[in-house]
């Protein structure tokens, strides 16, 4: 999820639009919620069908999409109705929280606690995301150079390049390190903004070549499991929350709209556009490559030149992205430290502070190498705060004492409960299969070296 509303030079409140047609806002719009929904979280969609089944994975991809919709337009009701109440233009997802939670008297006292929660959420969530941008890299980067000797130029053979064993893709992860620091110095990033471009067209691209080569080699006849073992549907559930996980952006994108009356119609022309893309490359993608599905559908992509140019270009995407995603964190912790110290400590003290979290992130990345339970753990843990848990409850704070029915309580009951659920199977889940795949590992080693 890409958090450019957080951005200064874009924030909403900062913006007057004048005589910009509806239109083109309507499609900026439009545009900016697609990128805030696709991410590397859609890249692992197939592998999460695979652990659902080819029958209950799609639809379960289809509630948990109309589910994330209904939240979504959940948030932005609750955000108006408060704004309205306290005359206010605009409100942060903490601030609609904080505010909704002053509407319980039980509540009151610790309503600043909401703001604080959703905030640590979103720093959980975008420091997640850095840690998956870490070992996808290291993972699609150790694959290119370990099948270069053996990559052609015929993309139509079944023949596998043979593998160069080289370092362990933990080692790659050091590598790209320096790199990913000297990005995130770049503290503004409008300086980003031509690469961000160039990044979101490589990406798109990728996925263009990605849904041509699943879609010209689905093999038949389709002998796969219609229904996954249950035990392996929380690590679905993280997965599948991680890549829906784009609440964030709503708030934003209604505030900046023109005629903010008409962003229920962008909500759902562009999350239904993310649900479709997200059901048909999830199950074309698992349809094609079977039981053998990796972590991110790149690492399945054959060792020709053009599809090997394809985890570099989006490997590259990524790399960009991580800025932005590690923006939000950025903004929400430097200031506080910065405005401690002197003038003269204010920048070494804010290069500090990105330098740490980086190497935060990288250290998590080196102790979790598995890109699907990385993926898996992150949704578990904060995406089904933000977009399950948390908008269900805001709506019954909000409204409470306003004729709210007892059908919508208890709707957003089982809502918030399906989240909580969710949180805690996927969170238990993951963790167990992070400690099962780690002591494996251990163990082939020891028997090697033996």
């Amino acid at each position: 999820m890409d958090h450019f509303y957080l951005f200064p030079e874009q924030d909403p409140r900062k913006h007057s639009y004048g005589a910009d047609s509806c239109l083109y806002r309507f499609f900026q719009t439009l545009i900016h919620l697609l990128k805030g929904n696709i991410g590397t979280g859609l890249l692992g969609l197939p592998l999460a069908v695979k652990n659902a089944g080819l029958l209950i994975g799609p639809l379960s991809l289809l509630v948990m999409g109309i589910v994330a919709i209904h939240c979504m337009n959940i948030l932005v009701k609750c955000s108006h109705h408060l704004s309205t109440k306290l005359g206010k233009p605009y409100l942060t997802y903490g601030e609609a929280v904080e505010y909704g939670m002053e509407n319980v008297p039980c509540l009151q006292r610790h309503s600043v606690w909401g703001r604080h929660v959703v905030n640590l959420f979103l720093i959980i969530t975008q420091l997640g995301f850095c840690c998956v941008y870490f070992v996808f890299l290291s993972e699609n980067i150790k694959q290119v150079i370990e099948a270069a000797n053996g990559t052609t130029l015929n993309c139509n053979t079944n023949e596998t390049a043979e593998m160069v064993p080289s370092y362990d893709s933990r080692l790659y992860m050091l590598f790209i390190l320096p790199f990913i620091i000297a990005l995130v110095f770049t503290r503004s990033l409008k300086w980003l903004t031509p690469f961000s471009l160039f990044a979101n067209l490589v990406m798109c691209a990728s996925l263009v070549l990605i849904y041509y080569y699943c879609l010209t080699h689905i093999p038949f006849p389709i002998d796969l499991p219609k229904v996954g073992r249950a035990v392996d549907y929380p690590l679905f559930f993280g997965t599948a929350i991680f890549a829906f996980e784009g609440i964030g952006v709503v708030l934003p994108l209604e505030n900046k709209m023109q005629k903010p009356q008409n962003f229920p119609m962008v909500l759902y022309l562009g999350m239904g556009i993310v649900t479709l893309l997200y059901i048909s490359l999830g199950t074309i993608g698992y349809i094609c490559f079977g039981m053998h599905i990796g972590g991110s559908i790149t690492l399945n992509l054959p060792d020709c030149w053009m599809y090997q140019s394809v985890k570099l270009l989006y490997s590259f995407g990524i790399y960009i992205t991580y800025a932005l995603q590690f923006y939000v964190p950025a903004e929400i912790l430097i200031p506080p430290a910065v405005s401690r110290v002197g003038a003269r400590w204010e920048l070494p003290v804010d290069l500090s502070i990105r330098t740490g979290l980086v190497l935060f992130t990288c250290v998590l990345a080196i102790l979790i190498p598995e890109l699907d339970l990385v993926i898996s753990l992150v949704g578990s843990i904060s995406s089904s705060a933000l977009a399950l848990i948390i908008p269900p409850l805001l709506q019954i704070f909000t409204f409470h004492t306003e004729g709210l029915s007892g059908w919508v309580v208890l709707k957003n009951l089982v809502i918030s409960v399906f989240g909580l659920v969710g949180f805690v199977a996927g969170t238990y889940i993951s963790i167990v299969e992070i400690i099962s795949r780690s002591h494996s590992k251990h163990v082939d080693s020891y028997l090697q070296f033996m």
